[in-house]
């Protein structure tokens, strides 16, 4: 007779060679990522910065730009105004002249400034540590505040969801949602909290050097067995 007070067992989790693209995202999840480390062992932001500021002012400018074109840009302008102060009370014509080819420059400078005055004003010239924190800042939404979180502080408090991070999860049969809000919770459900950062890094290398918006491809795709859009 079976103990009444046992706990049953939980089904085994399946092996990486019974996965195939139909499996549940939750037993597809821990495959993908390790295929995705071991292609990517070195995944990272790919934003240039030294400290929490500079990797906040980058990636407010990396709206609608590529991380090179921010990295190009980025060392004039931190030369030029190297803490919070100097961006608060610098000449707004001088800061949109410097990241004028980032794109949308009148709305980036007024952000980095309102986001700078903010911090003086504030938090003594630093950057805060905390998403309730960061989220006051000008042009600072989830997205940014955990890009900052993650890769300044490295505190884990949600995955980055960028465009390659939408398509991708969307593609992977990871969510079916749309919005980036919604995007995230499910990939925070499906991955551990350790590797939150981790994952959204290594979707944007995959994104970018293989899973490409036109034309991904899928014959070269180390997780394309996993993938049910996948066209081989």
């Amino acid at each position: 007779m079976s103990d009444p007070n046992s706990v049953p067992n939980s089904d085994p989790a399946p092996s990486p060679a019974a996965l195939t693209a139909q499996s549940p995202a939750a037993a597809r999840m821990p495959e993908i990522l390790r295929l995705l480390h071991a292609e990517y062992p070195d995944a990272r932001c790919e934003l240039d910065f030294d400290g929490p500021l500079q990797l906040l002012v980058a990636t407010i400018l990396s709206a609608q730009c590529t991380d090179e074109r921010v990295n190009q840009v980025t060392p004039t302008l931190f030369a030029r105004f190297p803490d919070a102060r100097a961006l608060a009370e610098a000449d707004s014509a001088e800061v949109e002249e410097i990241i004028y080819s980032t794109g949308f420059y009148r709305n980036k400078a007024k952000n980095i400034q309102n986001a700078a005055r903010r911090l003086v004003e504030v938090y003594g010239g630093e950057v805060p540590a905390e998403m309730d924190d960061l989220l006051t800042l000008g042009g600072v939404a989830r997205k940014t505040a955990n890009v900052v979180l993650g890769n300044a502080f490295g505190i884990a408090e949600g995955v980055v969801v960028d465009t390659h991070v939408k398509r991708l999860a969307g593609r992977l049969g990871l969510t079916t949602e749309t919005t980036p809000e919604k995007i995230e919770r499910d990939l925070m459900a499906l991955a551990p909290r350790a590797e939150w950062v981790a994952l959204s890094h290594l979707l944007i290398f995959h994104g970018r050097r293989v899973c490409s918006a036109r034309k991904p491809n899928c014959p070269g795709c180390v997780i394309s067995h996993l993938c049910p859009s996948a066209v081989l």
